[in-house]
């Protein structure tokens, strides 16, 4: 009878903890993201403890993998939330149907012109402006006046200059080549890319090979490079030694910088449709948003966060970016990069 008594005990225990909820919190929820997604523990945890949940990040690749991979799964998704489709993939991922709509009542107090999809699949995060980035000593020392739009590239004075980063590898490479798409048009890009390569444009297949390989402010040999408009302000707040001022600066005239946008959006099927929308609340709100800019190094789509006194003295967020929309991307992104690679890595 004791025996007895013992398996049926042993059996109930393993019932109840066949029962026990998926973590200690009570509760899982899976967002997927790109490999650059970053949160500081103490933001996340605030999440956790407010909705009694554990949250688990499933990293990709980059954002076209990330959209391929969230496609491919669609039927059977392997999260609750996607973050990390940008502007140069957003037709994809609606056409790919991978969404379910959400109006995030905190949309009311960021810009409309963040919001590119007016169905409510996928919601702006944040946003980075991919532009020239130049070291002032060189130019300094070298009695040169630093260019100042995409056509100064050209000119001999800067011949064998500049590097950038393969479009067909590289996500502020893709975005350099759609700036120039928009800049010159469709009909004349190439013969401008045709001129960069006449010049000696140095190409490399990725921005930490192009800002910290080839950058002369990083040891390099040249003195311009393919990256963001927040790239100043970060070499003085990573800086070994105080600065007084950026030692770099970035390019912002009219046109000849890209916007990044990345969004996130509630998969379709997900068995946590209310967490999920409490995560999406969360992301754009102040809390979450001031994370941003130390953590992931791009800025906040809430107009409520107020950016810190370094950003404030260094950043500049150019005025009028590259006027090129989702659909075109869309419908062009693959031919552009290829042309692009016949004309360029012929």
């Amino acid at each position: 009878m004791e025996k007895k008594y013992l398996l049926v005990l042993t059996l109930l225990l393993f019932w109840l903890a066949a029962c026990k909820p998926q973590t200690d919190q009570g509760r899982l929820l899976t967002v997927m993201t790109h490999d650059s997604f970053a949160i500081s523990e103490s933001v996340l945890k605030v999440f956790e403890a407010e909705n009694n949940v554990q949250v688990k990040f499933l990293e990709v690749g980059d954002a076209g993998t990330a959209v391929n991979k969230a496609a491919l799964s669609k039927d059977n998704p392997l999260a609750d939330v996607f973050y990390g489709v940008d502007n140069t993939f957003l037709s994809r991922a609606l056409e790919e149907d991978i969404f379910e709509s959400y109006q995030s009542p905190l949309l009311k107090g960021i810009d409309p012109a963040f919001q590119l999809d007016p169905s409510y699949n996928a919601l702006p995060v944040d946003f980075g402006d991919v532009c020239l980035n130049y070291q002032k000593a060189y130019f300094t020392d070298h009695n040169l006046t630093p260019p100042q739009d995409l056509d100064d590239l050209i000119l001999p004075p800067y011949e064998g200059l500049l590097t950038v980063e393969n479009p067909a590898t590289s996500s502020p490479g893709l975005a350099f080549l759609m700036t120039t798409v928009a800049y010159y048009g469709e009909e004349g890009y190439l013969a401008y890319w045709e001129k960069l390569v006449n010049n000696e444009v140095n190409i490399v297949n990725d921005w930490e090979t192009a800002y910290y390989g080839a950058f002369s402010q990083a040891g390099g040999p040249d003195p311009i490079v393919v990256s963001y408009s927040s790239s100043p302000p970060f070499e003085v707040l990573f800086s070994d030694q105080p600065l007084d001022d950026a030692p770099t600066a970035a390019v912002t005239s009219p046109g000849s910088c890209f916007r990044q946008i990345e969004f996130v959006g509630i998969l379709k099927g997900t068995p946590n449709r209310e967490l999920a929308e409490k995560w999406i609340d969360f992301m754009l709100s102040p809390t979450f948003q001031e994370d941003i800019p130390l953590s992931m190094y791009v800025f906040p789509v809430n107009p409520q966060v107020v950016l810190g006194e370094t950003f404030q003295k260094y950043l500049e967020i150019p005025e009028i970016t590259a006027a090129i929309s989702p659909e075109l991307i869309a419908r062009n992104r693959e031919k552009w990069i290829n042309d692009w690679t016949q004309t360029v890595l012929r």
